[in-house]
């Protein structure tokens, strides 16, 4: 059973990002004000729901939501930033993007800069232990997978509709047919050194 608030707080923001591991794309993340009732009962951390669920989730969440933020950190921003701090900057700008200013703010994962004077708590696994968290991973995830399929309609060749830019080996099998494209993280290893082609 997820929990409502972590703290004393009524106006507390949960968020979270999507595509951290993947080899192209952007970094999505989210964050999400949940009224105090808020009552779903299927919702969970995003990666222990089917696509199906998600997106059934995803209106339901905006609709009930008091504020809601969603973000997109570009491949070439994650390759100056870094990935670490392209996922904490767009948990930022999702933050900044609420309509209501939080009284405190939950992290899914264990690192964060401070926002503004605004009280936090990072939370290790918190998609799967608090409502907002686990409402913003769904956010980020939908977002993030929908236009992984808009650009896959582009660049077929690597099934992103299925694998999202994560390192399947499906991925990386259209990498060392294709070479990179527009849209893959130039700092990334995308592909693995014992498969790099001998010349």
């Amino acid at each position: 059973m997820l929990l409502s608030n972590y703290s004393d707080f009524s106006l507390e923001a949960g968020t979270d990002e999507a595509g951290r591991g993947c080899l192209c794309g952007p970094v999505v993340a989210a964050a999400v004000i949940l009224p105090k009732d808020f009552t779903h009962p299927f919702l969970n951390d995003s990666k222990q729901l089917s696509e199906k669920r998600r997106e059934e989730l995803r209106p339901f969440i905006e609709e009930n939501a008091l504020a809601f933020g969603v973000s997109f950190i570009w491949q070439e921003e994650v390759d100056k930033i870094n990935v670490l701090q392209a996922s904490i900057t767009g948990m930022h700008r999702a933050i900044d993007q609420l309509k209501i200013t939080p009284e405190f703010i939950i992290i899914d994962g264990n690192k964060f800069r401070d926002y503004k004077e605004i009280p936090h708590k990072t939370i290790v696994k918190g998609d799967s232990k608090y409502l907002s968290i686990a409402a913003a991973s769904v956010l980020a995830k939908t977002y993030r997978d929908e236009y992984m399929d808009k650009i896959h309609q582009e660049f077929p060749m690597y099934n992103w509709a299925k694998n999202k830019g994560y390192p399947t080996k499906e991925h990386r099998n259209g990498i060392r047919e294709f070479g990179a494209t527009i849209h893959h993280r130039k700092t990334f290893k995308l592909l693995p050194e014992q498969l790099k082609l001998k010349i």
